[in-house]
């Protein structure tokens, strides 16, 4: 059947009209998007944090040398009370002695210079390398750096070890070390720094540590002849591992320094303690 005109344009009409009630709910406006804003712990991250001063801990105090007035002194009454097997070592050695007339970086030149070297082999280079650089007092990081590596291995340095002075004089140079800040950093703070300069690992911080600076509590758990020492010391067998070396010689705090001493004596002494000198009658 046909549709007439009226009653399509009747059709359309109603179509309209059902269009206009259908969408009479919706918003007579198109809808915006309302922009999301950032959550709090994204605001935290681009924020700067800033940390109360109180909440800030204090830097660890530089300990004192076992150079300082009475030092050795109380390392001696504490090791003996600690341990009485190490009171024997004391008893039987003399009282350490802690010298040395090099600065700092002197002293690290030497410990790069020294590495898998004799003594002997070891002073004569650095004789040479003292004398190029022109005289003692003149060996700083300036005129290391002014040195090239084919004059550092014309005086006996191997081209490694050549890398390293520069590397040490470098970070010199840029601030990063100085004399003046070893002396005033604390041993974890030091341990750190110098480890950073290449060619230059824990055994020779250690070194620098206890015959350099003279710092007190300085257990160089690596060092062959130290794990010698307290495996004859307390009788162990095998010889102590560098995990076990802390816990031997944890009695020994604050003055592990000493403690080490004592073991180079005990093997050089190949484990036999001498007889202590007699005590005077009078």
């Amino acid at each position: 059947m046909k549709r007439t005109r009226s009653q399509t344009k009747e059709s359309i009409s109603v179509s309209k009209s059902e269009s206009l009630t259908a969408s009479s709910s919706k918003l007579p406006f198109r809808a915006k998007k309302i922009p999301r804003l950032p959550s709090s712990s994204n605001n935290n991250k681009n924020k700067e944090t800033l940390i109360p001063e109180d909440s800030i801990p204090p830097p660890l105090p530089t300990p004192k040398p076992l150079t300082s007035t009475g030092e050795m002194e109380l390392a001696l009454h504490h090791l003996r009370a600690a341990d009485v097997t190490l009171a024997a070592c004391i008893d039987a050695f003399p009282t350490p002695h802690f010298h040395t007339h090099r600065s700092p970086f002197f002293s690290l030149v030497k410990s790069i210079i020294s590495q898998q070297l004799s003594n002997k082999a070891s002073q004569s280079i650095e004789d040479r390398f003292v004398a190029l650089c022109g005289g003692p007092h003149s060996v700083g990081p300036d005129s290391v750096l002014a040195l090239s590596a084919q004059q550092l291995r014309g005086v006996g340095i191997s081209g490694p070890k050549a890398t390293y002075l520069h590397d040490l004089a470098s970070k010199y140079r840029d601030g990063l070390l100085s004399d003046s800040s070893i002396l005033e950093m604390d041993d974890e703070t030091l341990y750190k720094k110098l480890t950073m300069v290449k060619g230059i690992g824990p055994w020779s911080v250690h070194m620098f540590m206890i015959f350099t600076l003279h710092r007190p509590d300085v257990l160089p758990v690596g060092d062959l002849v130290v794990r010698r020492g307290v495996e004859r010391l307390y009788g162990l067998k095998p010889l102590p591992q560098p995990s076990q070396m802390e816990k031997l010689c944890e009695q020994w705090k604050p003055y592990r320094s000493v403690g080490s001493w004592y073991m180079y004596r005990l093997v050089e002494a190949k484990g036999i303690l001498p007889l202590p000198p007699p005590t005077s009658l009078l």
